[in-house]
């Protein structure tokens, strides 16, 4: 028999104290898959993408030989970030003093090295991270025992091909950023349940049937999903003519969201970061089919900005009501919020209890 999903929130101080945002870092983001680059950005040799991983600085780099690497973004000498931004280079130099990697992360020399008697070159490298792709998303994993991502992965890719959507046929359109005056959990949580949506997101749910009976929730061992088909009479907002029925947002834990939107193929995926314990970060890399107009394009991405600037609303007010610190937590629906329940189950499994 199925235990019954948890009737209560996680304790609010959760939300907003530093010692709980430490041990998530340490032991969810330092140990977990995300989202940080696209294929494209690395899609030649010496291409690279600074980047990161829930507080880990990134840099991910196609080598001479055409081998996806990626290592932490910190110089073995004193520290220093090695790259920033993206680009294309020979070579990994840090702006600091000038030490110099080469794209499998070799030293390749340190000025005055010559100079220090007994300085040993040979071993000094940046730290490999584990890097894996699917499709045109490029994954990184601090934690070079965790599981290959295409475990983690399960079933997700082959749900989103039996929607409809080719990865491989889609084109990358923008990147989208954002920061929220909320923590990180607020955020995900806002994102895992559709039980606000008719109430907040009315140009959304007069597009998707967000009613309980229409609107699916389905969990596995590391991701969830949401689906939601077309309403039969959908209003003016978004064209949702096309070969997608229904529309597809998976969540991959830890921050990893993926949203589909019924019509024609488009996707947009990114990552949830913690900036501090009430400040987040997110991106968002929207891909759309090749010969999508230009005039659809823009209709889309005034519809997702409008529901984005909901949500941003929505989380805030969450924030500052965690905040107050007068009650310990809140209830949960076991029904319709049971992806919270999901994540939060898999969150104090990764903490450790």
């Amino acid at each position: 028999m199925q235990a019954a999903a948890p009737a209560h929130t996680f304790p609010w101080s959760w939300y907003v104290d530093p010692a709980v945002l430490a041990a998530e870092q340490e032991r969810v983001f330092r140990r977990c898959w995300q989202y940080v680059a696209r294929v494209d950005q690395v899609a030649e040799p010496g291409r690279f993408v600074a980047t990161r991983a829930g507080d880990v600085p990134v840099v991910v780099v196609l080598g001479r030989e055409g081998e996806l690497r990626a290592f932490l973004n910190v110089c073995r000498h004193r520290g220093s970030l090695v790259c920033e931004g993206e680009g294309r280079r020979e070579t990994l130099q840090c702006p600091y003093h000038a030490w110099t990697y080469d794209l499998d992360g070799t030293l390749r020399s340190a000025p005055r090295a010559d100079r220090e008697p007994g300085f040993d070159a040979d071993g000094v490298r940046l730290l490999p991270l584990q890097v894996a792709t699917w499709g045109p998303f490029v994954f990184v994993n601090p934690d070079a025992s965790a599981a290959p991502l295409a475990d983690v992965l399960g079933s997700l890719p082959s749900l989103l091909a039996e929607g409809g959507l080719d990865l491989d046929g889609l084109r990358f359109l923008r990147r989208v950023e954002a920061e929220y005056e909320a923590n990180w959990k607020v955020c995900c949580e806002n994102y895992l349940e559709c039980y606000h949506c008719q109430v907040a997101h009315p140009a959304f749910s007069n597009v998707v049937d967000v009613s309980p009976d229409a609107y699916r929730l389905e969990t596995a061992a590391w991701f969830s999903s949401q689906y939601g088909p077309v309403r039969d009479r959908p209003g003016r907002e978004f064209d949702v003519s096309g070969e997608l029925e229904r529309g597809q947002f998976h969540f991959l834990f830890p921050n990893t969201t993926i949203n589909v939107m019924p019509g024609r193929p488009n996707l947009s995926i990114g990552p949830v970061i913690p900036q501090g314990t009430e400040r987040t970060y997110r991106f968002l890399d929207y891909f759309v089919a090749p010969d999508a107009s230009e005039e659809w394009i823009d209709d889309f991405l005034a519809f997702d900005d409008q529901v984005g600037a909901e949500d941003r609303a929505l989380v805030e007010r969450v924030q500052a009501g965690v905040r107050s610190g007068l009650l310990d937590g809140g209830r949960l629906l076991p029904e319709s919020e049971r992806l919270i329940a999901h994540f939060q189950g898999l969150l104090v499994g990764a903490l450790g209890g």
